[in-house]
């Protein structure tokens, strides 16, 4: 059901709440990196794509720190032979690719995992899914050919990167390709999956683009009970492909829902500033965007975006989006 063009040139519905605080504090803390966190820092590479090896990567991220990559003068694609994971006693892992390095999953392995709750990688504190640390942040990367299918922990999904706890921030990062189960009513992130993060703050996404994602619901990004701030970002060609959306219909195995982004929880925010999402599909609901704050706290916001040609096969309550929360504010956007 088509409900013609929005334009949105001001606000068309008061917000009763007010997305949660504190990325800017989370960005100030990870431009200072630390001396130490510098020292124990790691360059993977000598200088030479062949130095650029998957398990070499895998060795970095479990140390922690800062990462960086010496590849030679040339863009590099690392072909990942396992999953690199996070271990929890890291403060920050920050990957910079310096906008020549590529992580694949070759199809057939998730790329990028923190879990703080998963003992296998340091269990630190009772209060697993509310703590402060790691601080995970990738920048100027690229991931592509992901894929978590089969994977199980915590409900799997996270194509490309899985996140549990600490904190989560993209920046200027590239998504395209990834995979995740195609079934299944509240799986997700064909790219990016998060469940819980430090007090409840926003996984901020800035300046990265997501295409071509595939998986049961929210091709691009996908969380239960996680708050996202999304600006100056593209996400074309994402479809969720699940049949059956949440909870599923008798005889189906569940999904279809979220093309590009899917949230689920009760006091959850989405903010999108300045950013394109077009040529998303969903099987069942929101071409684009489907979220469902299940206590009706939550809270959408749209500001100086386009969202266009997001079709929704099933169900939406505007153009590609369907939105059961608060309130949504749309201002300056074009929705249709």
């Amino acid at each position: 059901m088509r409900a013609g063009v929005l334009v949105a040139t001001a606000l068309v519905a008061a917000v009763a709440s007010v997305p949660p605080a504190g990325a800017s504090g989370f960005e100030a803390r990870s431009a200072r990196t630390s001396t130490s966190e510098r020292a124990a820092g790691t360059v993977v590479g000598n200088g030479t794509a062949a130095s650029c090896t998957s398990g070499a990567v895998v060795k970095a991220v479990a140390k922690g720190g800062l990462i960086t990559f010496a590849c030679g003068p040339s863009p590099v694609t690392i072909a990942m032979k396992r999953t690199a994971k996070v271990v929890n006693t890291s403060a920050t892992v920050t990957l910079d690719g310096g906008g020549k390095v590529t992580l694949s999953g070759q199809g057939r392995r998730r790329i990028l995992y923190m879990n703080t709750c998963d003992r296998a990688q340091v269990w630190t504190t009772s209060h697993c899914n509310d703590q402060a640390e790691p601080r995970l942040v990738v920048k100027r990367m690229r991931f592509i050919a992901g894929n978590s299918t089969g994977e199980t922990t915590d409900g799997g999904g996270g194509g490309a990167i899985f996140v549990r706890g600490g904190r989560l921030k993209i920046l200027d990062s590239t998504f395209a390709g990834n995979r995740c189960d195609r079934t299944g009513p509240d799986l997700g992130g064909a790219a990016v999956r998060v469940l819980d993060q430090y007090r409840d703050r926003p996984v901020v996404v800035k300046r990265s683009t997501f295409t071509g994602g595939r998986c049961s619901n929210g091709s691009a990004l996908s969380s239960i009970g996680v708050s996202w701030h999304v600006s100056d970002s593209t996400f074309t060609g994402n479809k969720a492909v699940g049949r059956g959306a949440n909870p599923q219909r008798n005889g189906t195995p569940g999904g279809g829902s979220g093309g590009a982004i899917y949230m689920d929880g009760n006091a959850i925010h989405l903010v999108l500033d300045n950013t394109t999402m077009t040529g998303n599909h969903a099987r069942e609901g929101g071409g684009a965007i489907f979220f469902v704050s299940n206590d009706r706290t939550g809270t959408l916001t749209i500001r100086g975006s386009r969202l266009e040609d997001n079709p929704s096969d099933g169900f939406e309550t505007i153009p590609g989006i369907f939105f059961l929360g608060a309130s949504r504010t749309i201002t300056d956007s074009v929705v249709r």
